[in-house]
């Protein structure tokens, strides 16, 4: 196996658990910081260390998340130490065996507030939850309580998700001590794995709350523009030649503004590069799903659009495009994940607003956040340009060939 190397941090992580009688350990702080990759290879190390046929939970948002940042990281690593690892997909768990021990780990995803009921019920000797603070307070708090193996412990890791009026801050972080869990702190730095033009990218990627929280670590309220970075200097002439592929996303409104954007997808680079805008109470008409449609139909203009990213609420204007024979996907409509992509995504040039889409510029320079405590909330204004932007965003995460080729020249 090739040597590993583990930062300071790391160690702690791999070695906490040998020393003293805390119940947790709780990692938070910036991305690629090197914090799951420790929090998962000590997990499975302490698990085979410690006990014999018990039961172990490895939780995330998904179970797809499990696989794709606990297990794909720590299965080299535990194989190469001498396990054997055996996993049943269709049961989702793995089977870990050595130095004549066997212990079994379930896999979980906690996505709302009806998945506490997958892991009622189970008697474990530890819980692993990752990106714990995007999971909903009735799973981590059921997830937790199946802890009840002599000697059981609970791991927990995540990025900052909001500010200190967040569930788990003011749970876990800001009760670390009462609850006798050892707090960790990590910082990119703490991730030897992580190039100094990898960190310098990170830093370019983030703005505003998302800097602080994935950059700095810090729980941080969201507050000011949502896109504090944007301005008109950012809005090039759309590029001449033939573009790849064309897409349409829209929010759609009957009394509130109708927003569509035709993007074109040109060297792995989308431009918005023309848009429709129809504000119904100033012009003091509200138009139908046909008319509608008819829009839509002419901000294409005879190009072959792949796909229509529509408002997920808009079932009649969806079932309209449909009739007339478009192609259309609803929207992811998650909003700070959603709101997170489109800043990525504008800062690294993945997407370019061109000039002449002056809906989305005027949006820009006024979509705020609440300013309350309540949490990441933005404030209902100024936000339908910014909608169908951030659907179509959205739309990009299925890692199609637009993906592969912008990584192909992103700089890492």
């Amino acid at each position: 196996m090739k040597k590993l190397l583990f930062s300071p941090k790391q160690r702690q992580v791999l070695e906490w658990w040998r020393e003293g009688d805390r119940d947790a350990i709780i990692c938070d702080g910036a991305v690629r910081s090197g914090k799951t990759f420790a929090l998962s290879v000590s997990f499975f190390l302490w698990a085979m260390a410690c006990f014999q046929r018990q039961r172990f939970g490895l939780c995330a948002a998904s179970i797809n998340g499990v696989r794709r940042n606990l297990l794909a990281q720590a299965k080299p690593v535990i194989q190469g130490l001498g396990f054997r690892w055996e996993e049943k997909a269709s049961k989702n768990e793995v089977v870990v065996r050595g130095g004549g021990r066997e212990n079994v780990f379930y896999l979980y995803g906690g996505r709302d507030e009806g998945s506490f009921t997958s892991i009622q019920g189970v008697t474990l000797a530890g819980v692993l939850l990752d990106e714990a603070a995007l999971m909903p307070q009735s799973f981590v708090d059921q997830a937790c309580a199946r802890c009840s193996v002599r000697g059981g412990r609970v791991w927990l890791s995540c990025n900052p998700a909001g500010g200190p009026e967040h569930w788990f801050y003011k749970e876990w972080v800001a009760r670390a001590e009462e609850k006798n869990a050892l707090y960790l702190r990590f910082a990119m730095v703490d991730n030897p794995g992580l190039s100094e033009q990898v960190r310098q990218r990170y830093e370019r990627m983030f703005q505003g709350a998302f800097y602080r929280r994935y950059v700095l670590g810090e729980w941080t309220a969201a507050e000011g523009l949502v896109y504090d970075f944007f301005d008109r200097d950012m809005m090039p002439e759309a590029p001449e030649g033939t573009f790849e592929r064309w897409r349409i996303s829209c929010d759609y409104g009957t009394r509130n503004p109708a927003s569509f954007g035709l993007w074109g997808e040109m060297d792995g680079v989308w431009y918005r590069v023309k848009e429709f805008y129809y504000d119904a109470r100033a012009r003091g008409r509200q138009k139908t799903d046909g008319e509608y449609v008819d829009d839509l139909e002419k901000l294409a203009g005879g190009r072959r659009v792949e796909m229509v990213i529509a408002d997920p609420s808009a079932a009649s204007f969806i079932e309209a495009l449909r009739r007339e024979g478009w192609t259309v996907r609803k929207a992811d409509n998650r909003v700070l994940e959603g709101i997170r992509r489109t800043a990525e995504a504008l800062k690294s040039r993945r997407i370019v607003i061109c000039k002449g889409c002056e809906a989305a510029a005027r949006e820009f320079s006024m979509y705020c956040w609440e300013d309350d405590s309540s949490g990441d909330r933005v404030r209902k204004e100024f936000d339908h340009a910014m909608d169908d932007i951030r659907y179509f965003v959205m739309s990009l995460g299925d890692g199609g060939e637009s993906a592969a080729r912008f990584v192909e020249r992103s700089v890492f």
